[in-house]
């Protein structure tokens, strides 16, 4: 990706990430907002409200956009796949698509989920809360982002909603059981995304790292990862994105269509590919580049399309009932008509052109150093783990299954490297007293040896040390070259300080919002906010 239209992105995104160029689009985007509010909305009343309501929709948006989008590009960038500017030039594209063309029409605001609107008892009451709860969404959003923390955007709102409607209606106004299953998904997410990314790695590694001929069996094998990419990707997009009316046989029969097209487009793009490829892991690992690039974009016109509702869902329940005022009646859906999803997609795009760097920084190479490969995994673990828990029932969150399927993949190269370093060590006994040159050359040939070569190699050195009686290495390397080796072979490939970090955000993330939301919600009805606006 060196192209002179790469080099110009490139550019240009450097340029966006100068301080007063962020502040000064910002304001532009949130002054936009307002006004698209204002000439839209066809409000007759609160002018002033609608306006503030729409310029705090589109700093929630831009939260949205600069912590959540991360997840989706970070592994792509973190894997030095594409650039960061190309990546984040894709991602915004894809995310305005998917809100606008495939955002949902309707959007359930309280109706079975938080708050029991039988206990709001008025259209102002209403509007406080749902202002409240989006300011308090975004601010703690700002501030997971300012302290390099994804978090859960859907669990940020929610959290708002509670606080809000707490102080608004009451202990009995809330509907705890959908809460504790917001609690059980902080577990659920992270574990079932974690090990669905270390089982797709080991798989990958046994099919193709491994091998003795990588790229005889890359022909054979990416094909086929492709094509169940191709079926995972367009189960999830008929199933939890484009909403389209099918049933699950005729979603799962169209999804194996789509995927038999992409084993077959596959197939072709690796035999053109494999003559200029080297038999090496690096090499073949080149060829998880564009499928890498496709599940981004996909990934990020489902997030455009789904998680938009955290910035548009209130904005458009203040709308609706702003518009209804003199009925009194409290909205149970809040339909978002096309000028509020673009706010909402526009303001992802924004915020993650703006202040995405960060977390995308974060969530590819903070947290573990990943390969291509490594990445494919991670992106494939958050689609299958989404469709299998929805199937399931089971509620999770996008944001925690990535960042666990992060984790795995970490975990897991750091467990294979400390099996690594015992194999050496073995080596290193088995040879006692022998020349360094002789250990050292068995060494390469031991790190060039496919896992069953290994195994023999091992069981045979296992028979030296029997014979020899030695438990001990004090062969012809130096006790520091020892050290060295060692400590190459058991470092931390996960950087405990962002786990800690990660996850106490996860914990707080709802309580914090939840006081934010409960704190914006008694200062308005203190001032009485909405009646003067």
């Amino acid at each position: 990706m060196k192209s002179k239209t790469s080099g110009s992105i490139q550019k240009a995104f450097k340029e966006l990430q100068r301080d007063n160029v962020k502040i000064t689009l910002a304001i532009v985007f949130v002054v936009a907002a307002a006004g698209l509010a204002l000439i839209f909305s066809h409000t007759p009343t609160h002018l002033a409200l609608l306006a503030l309501s729409a310029v705090v929709g589109g700093y929630m948006a831009m939260n949205i956009g600069a912590n959540d989008v991360a997840n989706n590009v970070g592994p792509l960038v973190g894997s030095q796949a594409i650039t960061l500017g190309m990546a984040i030039l894709i991602a915004a594209l894809c995310e305005v698509l998917g809100a606008v063309l495939a955002g949902s029409e309707v959007v359930q605001s309280i109706k079975g989920k938080i708050i029991n609107p039988e206990h709001i008892h008025s259209t102002a009451v209403f509007v406080g809360m749902m202002f409240s709860a989006l300011l308090s969404g975004a601010i703690w959003l700002h501030l997971a982002t300012a302290i390099g923390a994804p978090v859960s955007t859907t669990h940020s709102i929610v959290g708002g909603v509670l606080g809000a409607g707490l102080v608004a209606g009451g202990a009995g106004a809330v509907d705890w059981p959908f809460l504790g299953g917001i609690v059980a998904s902080w577990v659920i997410s992270p574990v079932m995304g974690g090990g669905i990314a270390m089982g797709l790695m080991v798989l990958f590694k046994q099919s193709i790292s491994d091998r003795e001929d990588k790229k005889s069996a890359a022909l054979k094998a990416m094909p086929l990862v492709v094509g169940v990419m191709g079926l995972a990707f367009s189960w999830f997009m008929l199933a939890k994105v484009l909403h389209v009316s099918l049933g699950s046989i005729e979603e799962l029969l169209l999804s194996v269509g789509v995927g038999l097209l992409a084993y077959n487009a596959f197939k072709s793009y690796v035999a053109s590919k494999l003559g200029s490829l080297e038999n090496t892991k690096e090499s073949v690992h080149t060829l998880f580049t564009l499928p890498l690039v496709f599940s981004a974009a996909l990934l990020s016109f489902a997030h455009g399309a789904n998680d938009v509702a955290n910035a548009v869902g209130p904005l458009a329940a203040i709308v609706q009932s702003l518009q209804e005022w003199g009925s009194h009646a409290i909205p149970t859906k809040a339909y978002a008509p096309p000028w509020i999803m673009l706010i909402g997609g526009l303001g992802i795009a924004t915020g993650l052109s703006l202040y995405g760097p960060r977390l995308i920084k974060t969530v590819g190479s903070e947290i573990t150093e990943l390969d291509k490969m490594q990445a494919f995994c991670i992106a494939m673990a958050t689609v299958v783990t989404v469709l299998l828990a929805s199937k399931l029932g089971l509620p999770v969150s996008s944001t925690h299954i990535t960042i666990g399927a992060v984790f795995g993949v970490g975990f897991l190269r750091e467990f294979l490297q400390k099996r690594l370093f015992e194999m050496k060590q073995m080596i290193l006994d088995a040879h006692h007293g022998e020349d360094a040159g002789v250990i050292k050359n068995f060494l390469d040939r031991f790190e060039k040896a496919n896992p069953k070569q290994k195994k023999e190699m091992l069981a045979y050195l296992k028979t030296l040390q029997k014979e020899n009686n030695t438990l001990e290495y004090t062969v012809g390397l130096s006790k520091k070259e020892r050290k060295s080796l060692k400590k190459a072979y058991k470092s931390e490939l996960v950087k405990r300080s962002v786990i800690k970090r990660i996850i106490t955000a996860w914990l707080i993330t709802v309580p914090i919002s939840a006081l934010l939301g409960a704190l914006g919600y008694y200062l308005i009805d203190a001032f009485k906010v909405v009646e003067r606006l």
